[in-house]
């Protein structure tokens, strides 16, 4: 099934503050945000299932890499500024109402910080969500959302957090649609504590090419 993938990027000072202190200070905290949006844009530019892409975002450096990939893929892209940046559930919505203002019958929210995605494995996940079901992709921990593939596109508002995978299902089955648990595991590691970041660390020494921009920021480091 054909998605608009949505993409919610918080302002760069504001997000990943739990990586702040000895490990990562401001300046490289924000180079390696940017570095992880260009390799999830790349990935999912790169997937066949993908119609579209939708940028949402206050922070103008993640607008200018967007721009900088709609110039290096074929999928439509564009950038919805939210200046208020209120949070990443309420961008994911904004994403929502635009990607039906373009008629789209299937969503996918990603996250930027999953700079392992694979296309292939996104593909595969979209080709086989059904009409009428809602897909949570949790992360390695099982307990929240890195991912929510939903058709038709505004299945349920999204309510991410701590938890959210049992409170995505469980809004699906109470909207009634199929609601399951998809598990990818490219889009298992998301980057939000210094754990996360040595575990990311280890699986880009076995592959950088699995996200080079992410892989050159951290060497940067």
């Amino acid at each position: 099934m054909n998605a608009t993938v949505i993409l919610p990027v918080k302002r760069f000072a504001r997000a990943k503050i739990r990586l702040l202190g000895d490990e990562i200070g401001p300046p490289e905290r924000a180079a390696l945000l940017r570095a992880m949006l260009a390799d999830v844009l790349h990935a999912t530019g790169a997937a066949e299932s993908v119609e579209r892409l939708i940028i949402v975002t206050g922070e103008g450096r993640a607008e200018r890499i967007a721009l900088d990939a709609a110039k290096r893929i074929a999928t439509p892209l564009e950038v919805l500024r939210d200046p208020a940046d209120p949070g990443h559930s309420e961008a994911a919505t904004l994403g929502i109402v635009r990607a039906r203002s373009h008629g789209a019958r299937c969503a996918a929210l990603l996250p930027g910080d999953c700079p392992l995605l694979r296309a292939e494995e996104l593909d595969g996940a979209l080709d086989r969500l059904e009409d009428g079901a809602v897909a949570v992709v949790p992360d390695r921990h099982g307990t929240g959302t890195n991912a929510l593939l939903m058709a038709p596109a505004d299945a349920i508002g999204p309510a991410f957090g701590p938890g959210s995978c049992e409170r995505h299902l469980d809004r699906a089955r109470r909207a009634g649609w199929r609601a399951s648990i998809e598990r990818l595991p490219s889009l298992a590691l998301d980057l939000d504590t210094p754990h996360d970041l040595a575990a990311l660390r280890d699986r880009l020494a076995a592959d950088a090419d699995a996200a080079p921009a992410t892989a050159r920021a951290l060497a940067e480091l």
